[in-house]
């Protein structure tokens, strides 16, 4: 990361003072891009599979995967194993969903997927990826959009697999969460990159303690 310079802003964190550095600013812009990125995606493939049937929804779910990935790369949360938890589930979902394209080709997920609501538990780690960024969101900023993503993907994901919803209640539902997703990352253009960077003396200090030599 860019090393601080004497223009940077200075902030005063639970362990000491810290400045947010070009670097970090860099980052932070990647982060919302990337999020971005996917929640544009996400809602034009389930605008397209509404308006337009389930056939070849790939080119949307590729920025779609690859905009969350991203947005893990770049996120900043203080917790590493949570952090580490969150990119593990976004790959199994990633492979699940290769998995998905091999069994039913491209062309064929979205039916393949509607016939059979077991390929959920193949790919259903993506989407808890997903609402593990919604629920970070929630717990630093306290947006009402947050916590909508972060409980209408499993609501609507679980509800589905369990056949307690049918598939147009799930279908609104995932609507729901990916309108809410865009309003998410628009509000967050606006804001400083110091709100998403947080504290870095906190995370200078779990560095140190992982550092320190086991007993």
């Amino acid at each position: 990361m860019t090393s601080a310079s004497p223009g940077d802003a200075v902030f005063e964190g639970v362990y000491g003072p810290y400045q947010i550095t070009d670097g970090d600013r860099r980052e932070v812009l990647g982060y919302r891009l990337a999020l971005f990125t996917a929640a544009i995606a996400q809602a034009a493939l389930l605008l397209q599979w509404q308006r337009l049937g389930g056939g070849w929804l790939w080119p949307w779910l590729l920025p779609l995967l690859a905009g969350v990935g991203l947005a893990l790369r770049w996120i900043h949360i203080y917790l590493r194993p949570l952090h580490r938890a969150l990119q593990l589930l976004w790959l199994i979902g990633c492979l699940g969903f290769g998995a998905l394209a091999i069994t039913a080709g491209p062309a064929g997920m979205a039916a393949a997927l509607a016939q059979d609501s077991r390929w959920i538990w193949v790919i259903g780690p993506f989407f808890a990826a997903l609402a593990g960024i919604g629920f970070k969101e929630f717990f630093c900023f306290r947006r009402p959009e947050a916590i909508g993503v972060t409980l209408l993907l499993p609501i609507a994901l679980l509800g589905r697999l369990s056949g307690l919803l049918p598939a147009s209640a799930t279908t609104l539902l995932l609507g729901l969460e990916a309108a809410l997703l865009l309003v998410l990352c628009l509000r967050k253009f606006p804001m400083a990159a110091a709100a998403d960077v947080g504290d870095k003396s906190v995370f200078a200090y779990l560095e140190s303690q992982r550092q320190l030599p086991s007993p």
